[in-house]
C-alpha cells in the first residue's frame, strides 16, 4: 500500500525473488503418479542422478538465477521454467522446487488432486463409467504439464486484471489533479506493466517456439519414449484420468477418440500440439490485453504527458 493510502498492485515476480533467496535451494516436493507428495531435501546432485539431466539443465531452476520461461524435452524429463512454477516432469513423478512458497502451493495441490489416475478416484466418488474412463486417458506427463500451464496462464492473467484495476481511478485522479502523489502512482503502475508484458511475452514465446518445432514437441512424450524402450508395457498404473474444466483437458478429450488409433505412431503429436494450442491462446489473449487495453495504454502516454507538462511548468516558474 502507497503512503497516500492507495493500493498500488506489487510485482509478485520481485517479492518472489527476494523471499526465494531466503529460502533454501535444496527444498523439492516429490509427486508420484498417485498424486503423493514427499518433501526432499537433498543437493542437486541428487536430483541430477534421480531424473537423468544435466547440470546446465537443472540451472535453468535454481531460484537465484533469472532465466527466461523454458520447456525442455530430455530423454527421460520435461524440465520446466515457468515464471515460479520450476519443476522437473518424469513418465512417472514429478518434481517440485519449493513447495513452500505461496504461489506454488496452490499448483501442489491442484497436482495432487489431478495427477493420480481414475480408478483411485473410483474407490472414493463411487466409480465412472467406462467410457468415461477410456475418454479421459492421457499421459501422466500431459496431465502434469497441463496443471503446471493452467497455474501460470490464470496466474499472469490475474495480475493482468489486477492492473488493469488499479488503473482506471490513478488515471481518473491525475487527470483531475496534477500532483507529485499522483505522478509517482501513475509511474509505478507504468513500470509494473512494463515488467508483467515482458514476463507475459516470454512464456508466450516459449510456447510459439514448441509449437513451431514439431521434434521439440514429439521429445516431451516421456511416456512413448519409454514404453518403446520397455521390453514390457502397460505393467505401470493405467493412465485415466477424470473429468477437468480446463480448457487444455476439455479439447483433448475431445480428440483422443480418433488420436487413439495412431498412438503407435511415433511421430504423432496432435494431442500435445492440441493442448500446448489451448495455454498459447491464452497467454496470447493476455498479451493482447496488456497492450491493446486502453487504460492500460493510456497510463503509458498520460505518464509521459504530466512528466513533461510539470518538467516545464516548474522550469518556467523557476525563470519568472
Amino acid at each position: 500500500m502507497a503512503r497516500d493510502g492507495h493500493v498500488v498492485p506489487v510485482d509478485p515476480q520481485t517479492a518472489l525473488t527476494v523471499k526465494k533467496k531466503k529460502q533454501s535451494s535444496r527444498s523439492w516436493i516429490l509427486l508420484d503418479c498417485t498424486g503423493q507428495g514427499t518433501v526432499l531435501d537433498v543437493d542437486k546432485y541428487a536430483i541430477m542422478h534421480r531424473v537423468q539431466i544435466h547440470a546446465r539443465d537443472l540451472r535453468i531452476l535454481d531460484p537465484l538465477l533469472s532465466y527466461p520461461s523454458k520447456i525442455l524435452g530430455r530423454e527421460r524429463a520435461i524440465v520446466l521454467n515457468l515464471e515460479h512454477i520450476k519443476a522437473i516432469i518424469t513418465a512417472e513423478e514429478v518434481l517440485l522446487r519449493d513447495p513452500t512458497d505461496e504461489h506454488v502451493i496452490p499448483v501442489v495441490e491442484e497436482l495432487q488432486r489431478r495427477l493420480p489416475p481414475s480408478n483411485v478416484f473410483q474407490e472414493y466418488q463411487g466409480g465412472l463409467h467406462d467410457g468415461e474412463a477410456e475418454e479421459d486417458e492421457s499421459p501422466f506427463e500431459f496431465r502434469a504439464l497441463e496443471v503446471a500451464l493452467e497455474a501460470i496462464c490464470s496466474f499472469l492473467a490475474a495480475r493482468t486484471t489486477e492492473l488493469e484495476t488499479a488503473a482506471y481511478p490513478a488515471l481518473d485522479e491525475l487527470t483531475t489533479k496534477i500532483s507529485s502523489r499522483n505522478l509517482d502512482r501513475v509511474r509505478k503502475l507504468k513500470s509494473a506493466m512494463t515488467r508483467l508484458t515482458a514476463r507475459v511475452q516470454k512464456v508466450r514465446d516459449e510456447l510459439e517456439q514448441l509449437l513451431d518445432d514439431d521434434e521439440d514437441m514429439a521429445d516431451l512424450y516421456l511416456s512413448r519414449k519409454t514404453s518403446s524402450s520397455s521390453p514390457v508395457s502397460g505393467s505401470g498404473p493405467a493412465n485415466w484420468f477424470p473429468a477437468s474444466p480446463t480448457i487444455g483437458s476439455k479439447i483433448s478429450r475431445a480428440s483422443r477418440a480418433s488420436i487413439a488409433t495412431a498412438r503407435g505412431d511415433e511421430d504423432d503429436i496432435e494431442e500435445l500440439e492440441m493442448l500446448l494450442e489451448a495455454y498459447f491462446m491464452q497467454i496470447d489473449g493476455t498479451l493482447n490485453k496488456l497492450t491493446t487495453d486502453r487504460s492500460i495504454r493510456k497510463i503509458c502516454s498520460l505518464f509521459s504527458e504530466m512528466k513533461h507538462f510539470v518538467i516545464d511548468k516548474f522550469r518556467l516558474e523557476f525563470d519568472t
